[in-house]
């Protein structure tokens, strides 16, 4: 059978704030669209994931989801599940989101998924745990109440009769408009972390459910002290009788610095990214190397928490710019100062670098990346 996931993404989002729909807003760096996106494309039953979007937000999505298969929709929601139905193309089985449920767990997936072996349609719900009272003050009876969750999944023949009948206008979700012909639905348990961001609130609270995963990883480089060449170590040129040589300006400290936040991501190694083969790269700044290696990290929805770097030398005195060094590296990486830690220290005139012959630099980086929520 052919399963495909629809996100219904054509809102304004005006409750949440913000300068853009809440579903282009940033969670944990990440567009929140992409989050439900990349969580159903990755279930192995969906063969395909489409986004219903408003008219005017085609550049929005294309930043959030560059790749991914859009349709325009509607004035209503109904309309725009209408809408992207009819574009969708031969499918057994079809769920239907709201974009503003940034996670997706997967076993809520499996779940109404197999309620379709017995029902036209499955709905995830919650308990109602707080009381519940009328406008007139009066309590209503929480028993056999619940919250309605998405995705919602339906037999797809069952959703398209649903919307054909035009009975939409009360309709809150597509099971109603199933229901309402005799279709049967499914309930099923869903999950605390389908939690709808609706104000500005929430986006800070659908980040707290986030289960962070920390990283630690290191760098290490050396290069060569000549005649002739300048000495830039971390951002900073440094006035020497003798510089660092390389393919790059050979910036060590922050070339160390790069491998180590390439580590956290287990995204190799510098020389990858920027093979010294590579004559673009002959006498580049360093800089845009760790900016690189920061911007692969917040792609991937991660936080950059804390550096740590050493130089190793006998020569220059690194005390007098260290403060430079450090306000250079934190800015490279939009850091607070108070988060970049830059030492140095000597190998007692033993080895390469106690000969004067090089410089030495390790580092360490701290990241926090978001962590399974399947």
């Amino acid at each position: 059978m052919r399963h495909v996931a629809l996100i219904v993404a054509a809102g304004r989002g005006e409750r949440a704030g913000g300068n853009v729909p809440k579903q282009y807003a940033l969670l944990a760096g990440r567009p929140m669209i992409a989050w439900s996106y990349e969580a159903l494309a990755a279930h192995p039953v969906i063969d395909e994931v489409i986004v219903a979007i408003a008219s005017g937000q085609e550049d929005l999505f294309a930043q959030a989801l560059p790749n991914a298969r859009f349709v325009i929709g509607g004035e209503t929601r109904a309309d725009t599940v209408r809408r992207a139905i009819a574009e969708v193309g031969q499918v057994d089985r079809i769920l239907v989101h709201d974009a503003a449920r940034p996670f997706v767990p997967a076993v809520v997936i499996d779940r109404l998924l197999a309620a379709l072996d017995t029902a036209e349609g499955a709905i995830p719900v919650l308990p109602v745990a707080d009381t519940l009272v009328a406008a007139d003050g009066s309590a209503v009876p929480r028993e056999g109440v619940s919250r309605v969750q998405t995705p919602q999944a339906f037999r797809f023949p069952a959703l398209v009769r649903a919307h054909a009948t035009g009975h939409d206008a009360m309709a809150t979700d597509d099971a109603q408009l199933v229901r309402a012909l005799g279709g049967s639905i499914a309930l099923v348990q869903g999950d605390a972390m389908l939690e709808k961001v609706t104000y500005a609130g929430d986006i800070a609270l659908a980040e707290a459910r986030i289960g962070w995963d920390t990283r630690t990883a290191t760098g290490f480089d050396v290069h060569r002290l000549e005649d002739g060449e300048e000495l830039w170590l971390g951002g900073v040129l440094i006035p020497h009788h003798q510089g660092l040589s390389g393919h790059s300006d050979a910036d060590v400290a922050l070339h160390a610095l790069t491998d180590a936040l390439l580590g956290t991501i287990a995204a190799g190694d510098i020389g990858q990214h920027f093979p010294p083969s590579d004559p673009q790269w002959r006498g580049a700044e360093s800089g845009q190397f760790l900016r690189h290696a920061a911007d692969l990290v917040r792609a991937r929805g991660g936080q950059i928490t804390f550096v740590d770097l050493t130089l190793i030398c006998e020569a220059p005195k690194i005390g007098p710019h260290r403060g430079a060094i450090q306000a250079r590296i934190a800015e490279l990486l939009a850091l607070s100062t108070d988060r970049v830690s830059v030492k140095a220290t000597t190998t007692e005139r033993l080895g390469f670098t106690g000969r004067g012959e090089g410089i030495a630099a390790q580092a360490a980086a701290t990241v926090r990346l978001p962590g399974s929520f399947a």
